[in-house]
């Protein structure tokens, strides 16, 4: 993959609620320009293109994938279509940045990092936290062994959604349910600090559509480290992570998926405080690293590479399985 220059051109593929967020940080990088936006209907792509002052507009994904105005497309659509729509972009030599989960299932998720690799094609799980200055902060503190080596972690994710069948999050067929849309953070935290465990329970309770409204899920790795993971659509939670060792404990305050503080607490009673204040959605971060990748000439991000991923997703097979939760895709 050649190195990218001057601006790099965005195409945006689904037109819905995170899209909407995505495009209000990307109209704050500098050497970003949204181009073109895909829609199913060709009303709501006109719409979310004058909004945002995008060149161009198309009522198909497939007229987007096509425009040679493009360097890069996020991929901003339901659960279920992400693989189709992924594929798509890439066979049409366009770069990717999915939004999470990658796909559904780990054959998936390997059958889109394979085509990309064939490709020479820059290809991003669409995971914003691992981005964050209070995710990296973290990172930078257990390394140097603030709280001495990890033994527990503990984070939730949980919201109270309106019960609604045809919604994405309660549809089977959108591949719904908690653990794929939101319960994914406290794993993926898991994974980011620690790697994949050696050993995971899981149990949940469904909804009468048949994905899971709650899940519990604990890890363990062999060196003794335990993790304590849930999320929920049926109440609201702290929303916050702690990371404990010998020394002492972090702490990502409320909505630590998205968080601008972290503490440090030792035993000795001191407590430390970093903040962070920015005007982005978050969005930003994440999108920075996709122009890094670019124009590096780089087809896969080291924070969050290919491998992270697929490790990600074995995990998520795992506590479906675990938990009886099949989507009728499968």
């Amino acid at each position: 993959m050649q190195k990218q220059s001057k601006v790099i051109r965005w195409g945006i593929l689904g037109p819905g609620r995170i899209a909407h967020k995505f495009c209000a940080d990307l109209l704050k990088v500098d050497d970003a320009k949204i181009m073109a936006v895909g829609s199913r209907s060709i009303d709501r792509a006109e719409a979310f293109a004058q909004q945002y002052d995008i060149p161009h507009a198309y009522g198909s994904y497939d007229a987007l994938v096509q425009s040679n105005e493009i360097d890069v497309i996020y991929v901003a659509t339901p659960h279920n279509a992400h693989y189709e729509n992924t594929i798509t972009c890439l066979t049409h030599g366009k770069h990717v940045l999915c939004e999470k989960p990658m796909g559904i299932n780990s054959d998936q998720v390997r059958s889109m990092i394979s085509t990309a690799e064939n490709q020479n094609l820059f290809l991003m799980e669409a995971i914003w936290t691992a981005f964050f200055p209070a995710i990296a902060k973290v990172r930078d503190l257990i390394a140097e062994d603030a709280i001495g080596p990890i033994k527990m972690i503990e984070a939730d994710f949980g919201f109270t959604a309106t019960i609604d069948p045809n919604h994405r999050l309660y549809n089977p067929i959108l591949a719904g349910g908690a653990l794929l849309d939101i319960g994914i953070y406290p794993v993926f935290l898991a994974h980011l600090l620690k790697g994949s465990p050696d050993q995971i329970s899981a149990v949940a309770t469904m909804t009468d559509t048949g994905v899971d409204a709650s899940n519990a899920i604990q890890m363990s790795w062999l060196d003794g480290t335990v993790a304590s993971l849930n999320s929920t659509i049926s109440a609201d939670t702290p929303i916050t992570a702690t990371i404990s060792g010998p020394k002492g404990y972090l702490q990502v305050h409320r909505r630590w998926h998205e968080s601008r503080e972290v503490s440090l607490y030792h035993k000795s009673g001191r407590v430390k405080n970093w903040s962070y204040q920015d005007d982005y959605m978050g969005y930003f971060y994440e999108i920075n690293e996709v122009h890094r990748c670019l124009r590096a000439g780089q087809t896969e991000s080291q924070v969050l590479p290919h491998q992270f991923s697929l490790d990600l997703i074995n995990s998520l097979d795992l506590i479906r399985q675990l938990i009886g939760l099949k989507y009728p895709a499968e």
